[in-house]
């Protein structure tokens, strides 16, 4: 029996950000294994193997989180018994292209335990023209993943983004309020 093909999931997040500039903010995005410093979820983010800025480059990223349940009261001795459980997602990450010039790059994962089977993103920061500043564009084409949809992971590559913009924004002030800018 032939398994039945669901249509890729496409999906773009993009935020403009007026306050740096394409060349400031391409570093945050070239630097392939610092993805934890810009994601609010990443705990960790690190080469495995490959050469930094060069197609062929593998990173692993995991987000670990807790969850606290309680089993129950035992009136007779009034305690609750309560289990603490900490789940590691985790997915290994391929650079397939990175273009300084035009300040964008592509990865797709490839290997992870969160359910993706196909997935490549590409990032760009690109020039606003007529006002400075610079936007930021995540695109990605995936198959479905079972347990989460489409909208779901277009709705957190958003969230991501933003949260990404925000941080450069801050940094961006930091470096000002410095004089490292």
């Amino acid at each position: 029996m032939e398994e039945e093909r669901q249509p890729k999931w496409e999906g773009k997040a993009s935020v403009e950000i007026a306050s740096v500039k394409p060349e400031q903010a391409w570093p945050c995005i070239e630097d392939f294994c610092n993805l934890h410093k810009w994601f609010p979820s990443i705990d960790a983010c690190y080469q495995v193997e490959g050469e930094p800025g060069k197609p062929g480059l593998i990173r692993y990223c995991a987000s670990t989180t807790q969850t606290i349940s309680s089993d129950g009261t035992d009136h007779e001795k009034s305690t609750t018994t309560t289990t603490t459980t900490t789940t590691t997602k985790w997915a290994k990450e391929k650079l397939l292209m990175i273009d300084p010039v035009k300040r964008c790059l592509s990865y797709e994962i490839i290997d992870s335990n969160i359910g993706f089977k196909s997935y490549v993103a590409t990032s760009k920061v690109l020039p606003i023209i007529n006002g400075g500043g610079c936007k930021i564009e995540w695109s990605f084409v995936a198959d479905p993943v079972e347990g989460l949809s489409q909208e779901g992971l277009a709705s957190y590559i958003d969230y991501c983004v933003q949260f990404m913009a925000k941080k450069m924004e801050q940094e961006h002030v930091l470096l000002q309020t410095s004089g490292s800018v």
